[in-house]
């Protein structure tokens, strides 16, 4: 092991193997020096890949409420809101692949029109179809958590299948291809879709 590498230590938590002991004028009087917290989370992105993506995010989200005020329907809903920050944020994700956001949203659908017609509008029956579109996407090999919201969205509003299905398929071809043009127009960002089926 080199000597600029973290080590572990017998309380569990990281420290510098060159970091030198702290003098006594640099310690605090109240006791011993408080272990570095190390974080594990992913690297800020650089300013203009972060503007890009939330650019493109952003513009499929207004794209849906402008066909929405064209229609006189509400297309704009939360679940497909975190759709668009997956397929924009984190396109290399299996949560944000084409499959993942269309079939995934159209199985928490089935699963809230299911739940609903059984057990009714309840906030307890929003909790199982939540859980009844979550066993679904994972019996497909669809992941796709905003399904699991659009599930509960379902059950408590009761949109009529007729006219919310078709608007929910349309929002995310939507998001799918916004996402795999705006991967298109930056150079080097990551290319979406990586896989479709």
């Amino acid at each position: 092991m080199s000597t600029d590498t973290a080590r572990r230590t017998a309380a569990g938590t990281d420290t510098d193997a060159t970091a030198p002991a702290p003098s006594a004028a640099s310690a605090p009087s109240s006791g011993p020096r408080r272990p570095r917290i190390v974080g594990r989370a992913p690297a800020r992105p650089a300013p203009a890949a972060a503007f890009h993506s939330v650019t493109a995010a952003t513009a499929a989200l207004l794209g849906l409420v402008a066909i929405g005020a064209a229609i006189h329907e509400p297309v704009l809903i939360p679940p497909l809101a975190a759709s668009a920050a997956l397929v924009h944020c984190a396109p290399t994700l299996p949560l944000a692949q084409p499959r993942s956001v269309v079939v995934g949203h159209l199985l928490g659908a089935a699963a809230g029109y299911a739940v609903a017609a059984t057990a009714g509008g309840s906030t307890w029956a929003a909790a199982v179809a939540a859980g009844v579109a979550l066993a679904l996407t994972t019996l497909a090999r669809t992941p796709h958590s905003p399904a699991c919201a659009t599930a509960v969205v379902i059950v408590l509003q009761s949109p009529a299948p007729g006219r919310f299905v078709p608007l929910l398929f349309g929002a995310t071809v939507l998001l799918v291809a916004t996402a795999f043009t705006a991967s298109r127009i930056r150079r080097g960002a990551p290319r979406y879709p990586a896989y479709w089926w």
